[in-house]
């Protein structure tokens, strides 16, 4: 009895041990759209943010989002989680709270006393009583005793509000300031109308038409004028609204079917009909479900905790959001457009919403891998802008918008057309970006290449002449410029012109100070300008200082490298910006930015995740003998700086580029030189991982002993061989096999430290 005993305790003693060890086999849920959380980054301000984002429920790369809105219109920052009241249900275009919102408007159910007006409608809520997933959103409104409840299309959503026994009750549309018309069409249970609210980048008939069809007859009808409540119907001014009114019972359900265009009246009707037609509420609800999980499911992460996956999962659906689709499907079911450009419908696509100095890094790099045929329809929309504007974009919403540097147009289009994507017009792209490199835009300077002259003429673009964030143009256009040279020897372009812009490639070198091992600003005389701060953020830089922009060489590490005495002077700058302290001068701005805080309270040194620039730095190390500081550092970074909570960015997640980040760098590499055809080796966080590629492809990522001990890569495999490369090819994974990661608590200090093991580097290809 006592051996049976003793050897049934052993057993639970082992059972205990290992399972304490061992990664989850089973969770919550299967499906991956459950694990999405759209409030990751919703924990924001102006002074802090943590993502900056809002519950964006809609369907991928959709033409409209819907989100609650908790703050006042027009306020960048439309939902902030610690909010707790909500004005209205909104349609929304914004892509960032620094570029702001068009085209919105909104719904809100009121019952007891009309209350119309934002401030005195808005209803207290509690993310205890709310659920928000891609696809659909719902919330009980306590001041009305309303539940609310949404899920949207592409161009079209379905609302469902259930209220209470009351004699008053109302559902309230906003169609906000800015320019605007509502008229209600009592027998047809209807309201039309538009909204012109915008904050730039329009044309001057830019216009986002409605319509929104109920399910029960109206009893109450009025409308607003700005602070005018009217007994009529229709209502045009500066801000109109309507309100519609009936007496319901106890947990009647009351729908809306809504959707809109930027083409015309009709073609709202028309997207409506399409798109929603007869379909029921749950319905509608499944199918969109039905297409995050299809999207989702592209890639299967197996292993690792369910938070990791619920940040996996949350971060993907960011990525998956933007640029955002600006076309419909006319009445003949044709592919047309309104331009946000030239205010004309045309055919073919157009996508917006964007901002390439942030998603050129990674997330376009991720649709070239993932959604080939996606990237295609979007160089379509480059060309289409092009035509339409006589410029590439650089941030639109909806059209060209003065924001950020650089002409990163040129990395989209290069990295596309090199990694073998077809189906547009790269001649008219490749006639652009020549444009670009020879001027800018005189009333938006970040469209096109601002100081191109001096570029030109100089190799870099003086700290001295009144250009601003000089440096950091400089390096950026020569990566454009690298990205032409690749591009312009696979159209065999003249071999003059090709020759060009390879020296033009190499201009990183002039703002290079080898006494500081640093970028520094450099004077139209050829002396570099003085003082000089390696902490000082702005200035001859964007959004960043020297530790920064310093590793904005995509193109040539190698070269870098050398700059910086070989090898060990380039690891020892490396390990630096760990190693220095969270100082920061903040002088250029005034005052303290909120990507300064965001670096300053991370506790890693002058490492700012949070913003783009430095954001492939950690991957740097792979170009160099001591790759495993990379797996130390990526893993470092996915453990501390991210989760699914409303605070689980460090800084913006700007279009999915933060995003991007993780799932790049939760797989196992990253994409640190759009342009060429590799991607850079970390280390994987998850046990498993299964991408399915476009062309029906399978590429598996197996990382033995994985655990958040076991970051160290000890040993790889590619398709059953030893593998010591620090990168993969495109082809690689596009021909679909499997790599093999052997993880360890220990540094291989072998694996990878030869020369032959390093990514790609323009030097490299010169010796």
């Amino acid at each position: 009895m006592r051996i049976t005993l003793f050897l049934l305790l052993l057993t639970l003693f082992f059972s205990c041990t290992v399972s304490e060890t061992q990664q989850p086999t089973s969770y919550e849920s299967d499906k991956l759209v459950d694990l999405v959380n759209p409030l990751m980054g919703t924990d924001s301000e102006f002074k802090l943010s943590n993502g900056n984002t809002y519950p964006a429920i809609a369907r991928p790369w959709g033409m409209n989002f819907w989100t609650p809105q908790t703050r006042k219109m027009g306020d960048g920052w439309g939902y902030t989680y610690d909010d707790y009241k909500i004005r209205g249900f909104k349609q929304t275009h914004q892509p960032s709270p620094w570029i702001n919102d068009y085209a919105a408007f909104s719904l809100l159910p009121v019952t007891g006393e009309l209350k119309w007006k934002e401030d005195d409608r808005a209803s207290w809520f509690s993310h205890k009583a709310e659920v928000a997933k891609p696809h659909y959103y719902k919330v009980y409104l306590a001041d009305y005793d309303v539940t609310t409840e949404f899920t949207p299309t592409e161009r079209a959503v379905a609302f469902r509000f259930t209220f209470p026994d009351n004699e008053s009750s109302y559902i309230v549309l906003d169609a906000f300031n800015g320019g605007s018309m509502v008229k209600i069409i009592p027998e047809e249970r209807k309201i039309i109308g538009y909204c012109q609210n915008n904050h730039g980048g329009v044309p001057a008939n830019f216009k986002n038409y409605f319509v929104a069809i109920f399910d029960k007859d109206f009893e109450i009808t009025k409308t607003w004028k700005e602070d005018d409540l009217q007994d009529a119907d229709e209502a045009k001014g500066f801000h109109t609204g309507a309100v519609i009114g009936f007496k319901t019972k106890k947990g009647e359900q009351v729908n809306a079917k809504i959707a809109s265009s930027f083409i015309s009246q009709e073609q709202a009707e028309l997207n409506l009909n399409r798109e929603i037609g007869d379909k029921s509420f749950e319905a509608i609800k499944t199918e969109g479900a039905e297409v995050w999980e299809k999207e989702l499911s592209r890639i299967k992460v197996e292993g690792g905790t369910e938070e990791l996956r619920k940040t996996f999962y949350s971060a993907l659906y960011r990525v998956l959001l933007f640029p955002r689709s600006f076309y419909e499907y006319d009445k003949d079911n044709q592919l047309v457009h309104y331009s946000p450009y030239n205010g004309e419908v045309l055919p073919g696509y157009m996508y917006t919403d964007n901002g390439f100095w942030d998603t050129f890094r990674a997330v376009f790099p991720f649709f070239t891998l993932m959604y080939p045929e996606l990237n295609s329809q979007i160089m379509e929309g480059l060309a289409n802008t092009y035509k339409e504007s006589g410029w590439l974009p650089e941030w639109a919403s909806p059209g060209h918008r003065g924001c950020m540097i650089g002409s990163n147009s040129a990395s989209l289009i290069a990295d596309s057309y090199l990694k073998g994507i077809r189906g547009y017009d790269i001649e008219t792209l490749y006639e652009a970006i020549l444009k670009n490199t020879e001027n800018w835009m005189e009333n938006i300077t970040s469209v096109g290449r601002f100081g191109a002259d001096y570029y030109n003429e100089l190799g870099y673009i003086p700290y001295d002449v009144g250009i601003r964030e000089n440096t950091a143009r400089t390096l950026e256009y020569a990566y454009a410029d690298y990205c032409i040279w690749k591009l312009a020897q696979e159209l065999s372009r003249p071999q003059e012109e090709i020759d060009l812009f390879k020296k033009r490639a190499r201009n990183y070198r002039n703002v290079f100070d080898p006494e500081n091992k640093l970028m520094r600003g450099k004077n139209e005389d050829g002396t570099f300008q003085s003082p000089f701060s390696p902490y000082k953020w702005g200035d001859a830089f964007t959004e960043g200082n020297s530790w920064h922009y310093t590793w904005s060489v995509f193109q040539d590490i190698e070269g870098l490298k050398q700059l910086m005495g070989g090898n060990d002077g380039f690891v020892a700058m490396l390990d630096s910006v760990f190693v220095v302290p969270p100082i920061f001068d903040d002088s250029y701005y005034g005052g303290t930015i909120h990507e300064i805080r965001e670096m300053q309270i991370a506790g890693m040194g002058n490492y700012a995740h949070g913003n783009q620039p430095i954001q492939h730095m950690i991957y740097l190390y792979n170009y160099t003998d001591k790759p495993w500081k990379a797996q130390y550092h990526v893993r470092e970074v996915l453990d501390k700086l991210y989760s699914y909570a409303p605070d689980g960015y460090c800084g913006d997640e700007d279009n999915g580029q933060t995003s991007a980040w993780y799932v790049f760098s939760a797989m196992g590499f990253y994409p640190v030189c759009p342009g060429t055809d590799e991607y850079v080796l970390g280390s994987p966080l998850f046990n498993k991982v299964t991408v399915t590629l476009e062309n029906g492809n399978e590429f598996v990522i197996d990382a033995a002993n994985n655990s958040k001990e076991n970051v160290y890569v000890d040993a790889v495999s590619l398709n059953g061989d030893s593998y010591n490369k620090n990168y993969l090819k495109h082809a690689t994974i596009q021909n679909g096999g499997e790599i093999n990661f052997k993880m360890t608590a220990k540094p291989n200090k072998e694996r990878g430290t030869g020369a032959e093991s390093y990514p790609y580097s323009m030097t490299n290809e010169e010796n």
